[in-house]
């Protein structure tokens, strides 16, 4: 391995996690503003997460027009988050299932996945309020995700929901700040990047945790594991529907933002503090790398 995280007592995390929620945790049914208004000169995301952003098409199209594509975007993003976010409820439910309920450690698991159910909501919500369609990922990934869900174990269980969830945060960081965006996308992703920080403190260390001592056998697996949900989880962000949806031609959208440089660095950027984590316990490495170059991450 090239690095090392400091991984504490495991009790000892869960219990300062447990009382970080009971300082500041929120309910999004309270905390947005579901009733207000959707102003007609904000964008769904910050532009320059757009697929489009940089390119020759973005530049030929209307203020309305890169409006409503970054509605669609976002309606996007929010609609994978919320497929990744019942995965992430399963599997910590199947890892707690046969552990001792009166440690510290299941207490927090159970929860974030009261954190999660709220965040799906919050997702679902999200999209409603912006008046898109429900995308999710494509249905071929989400069929797989049905059966994929149910072998999520060890390290690459907790890896690759901290991966997912970083790279929702990475763009949700800009989201939150920028006036530029819908006020109902600014307060979601806010919510979202506060209570995330916990759960991805909790992953982070399990990955430590569990991924210490592992044969050279397991560590191939745990890195092509990590490695499929990324690729299949950056590959679902934005559904190809987005740009027929938003009124461009699909065809000539799908290709321009295939080729996307501006996009690519945005990510490999974003995402710089997520694979330096992976590699610094020893998931990448092999097939692992060209799956994340696929992706831009490296």
């Amino acid at each position: 391995m090239t690095a090392s995280i400091v991984v504490s007592d495991r009790e000892e995390t869960a219990q300062r996690l447990l009382a970080s929620s009971a300082r500041k945790s929120y309910d999004p049914m309270v905390e947005v503003d579901w009733e207000a208004p959707i102003p007609d000169d904000k964008f769904g995301l910050t532009p320059e997460w757009s697929t489009l952003y940089g390119t020759a098409l973005w530049d030929e199209m209307t203020e309305e027009q890169k409006i409503e594509l970054t509605k669609h975007e976002a309606a996007s993003v929010s609609s994978v988050g919320l497929w990744f976010e019942i995965l992430l409820m399963q599997m910590l439910l199947r890892d707690v299932y046969g552990r001792d309920k009166h440690s510290r450690h299941v207490q927090f698991a159970l929860t974030e996945v009261a954190d999660e159910c709220r965040h799906s909501v919050m997702f679902a919500r999200a999209g409603e309020r912006l008046n898109m369609p429900s995308y999710g990922p494509h249905p071929a990934i989400h069929k797989l995700g049905r059966i994929w869900g149910g072998f999520f174990r060890g390290a690459n269980a907790y890896a690759s929901v901290m991966a997912a969830e970083e790279i929702l945060d990475m763009m949700q960081r800009d989201f939150m700040k920028d006036e530029r965006v819908q006020p109902v996308t600014r307060t979601v992703s806010k919510i979202h990047v506060l209570e995330e920080a916990r759960h991805i403190r909790f992953a982070r260390e399990e990955v430590g945790r569990r991924i210490e001592g592992a044969s050279w056998a397991r560590l191939q697996f745990e890195r092509l594991n990590t490695a499929v949900v990324v690729y299949f989880v950056m590959k679902s962000m934005i559904r190809k529907d987005v740009y027929a949806n938003a009124g461009l031609d699909p065809e000539r959208a799908a290709a321009e933002a295939k080729n996307n440089q501006h996009y690519k660095d945005t990510v490999r950027t974003s995402g710089s503090k997520l694979m330096q984590f992976l590699d610094g316990v020893g998931l990448v490495g092999g097939p692992s790398k060209r799956l994340y170059k696929r992706v831009h991450l490296l």
